[in-house]
């Protein structure tokens, strides 16, 4: 059992974001080049988060003060690439293949948040990948095997998270929208230090949170994104 639980649930956590890149990125080299930038880019927040929770002896042991501070460098990684890719606008439409990725702001909030947030599951699921490849995983250290379908699930929705913060953060600032900043900044926060609990098996009080943070921040992702309650019926209809 435990190659069919490795590979599903590394396609619950892998198989929606691979979509999205296959049907949305790998076709346009400079989204792709975007995608891998801002996959730098949070590897540089992690690396200052984890310089940082180095640095601080006494508060090592401490989660939740590695989880704020991991949560706070992403944003303001997120900022940074924010404004590296508007001041580069020109210059990527000069080279762009699809000019769409100039002319709609969004797609470029869209290709660095699904960057994000591929790199952030990964780094968040890499590991118990490999502690359930086998030979035996049950759970891990006599727990239940739930902690494995939880991880997945909760890698999926911070990667969607990731794709849809990016795209509400961007919109923010380019309208002056400190409330929306506000949102993904306290939600970031939140559905980090949710994870916590993932410590004591409360599963369920992480993931039925999680999903619905989730879905309320896609629905305003969607919003900001110019969609409306017509195009969106217009898309389920394939019109």
């Amino acid at each position: 059992m435990t190659l069919p639980e490795l590979f599903g649930c590394t396609f619950i956590a892998f198989g929606p974001p691979f979509a999205l890149f296959v049907f949305s990125i790998a076709n346009d080299p400079v989204r792709i080049i975007i995608l891998i930038a801002a996959a730098f880019f949070w590897l540089l927040s992690l690396l200052l988060s984890s310089l940082l929770w180095f640095a601080v002896v006494p508060l090592r042991d401490v989660l939740a003060f590695g989880v704020v501070f991991s949560v706070l460098f992403q944003e303001c990684f997120r900022y940074i690439i924010y404004r590296i890719l508007r001041s580069t606008e020109q210059g990527l439409h000069a080279v762009a293949e699809d000019t769409r990725i100039t002319e709609n702001k969004h797609i470029l909030a869209y290709v660095s948040g699904l960057g994000f947030g591929i790199i952030s599951g990964m780094f968040a699921l890499v590991n118990v990948l490999a502690d359930m490849s086998g030979p035996g995983t049950m759970g891990l250290k006599g727990g239940t095997d739930l902690f494995f379908m939880t991880s997945a699930a909760q890698a999926l929705s911070i990667i969607l998270l990731h794709t849809f913060w990016s795209i509400i953060f961007f919109n923010a600032f380019d309208t002056n929208n400190y409330l929306h900043i506000g949102y993904v900044v306290v939600t970031h926060l939140f559905v980090s230090l949710l994870t916590l609990l993932n410590a004591d098996a409360l599963y369920w009080a992480t993931l039925l949170p999680n999903y619905i943070v989730t879905i309320l921040t896609g629905v305003l992702a969607f919003k900001v994104a110019g969609g409306s309650g017509r195009s969106f019926k217009r898309f389920v209809m394939c019109r």
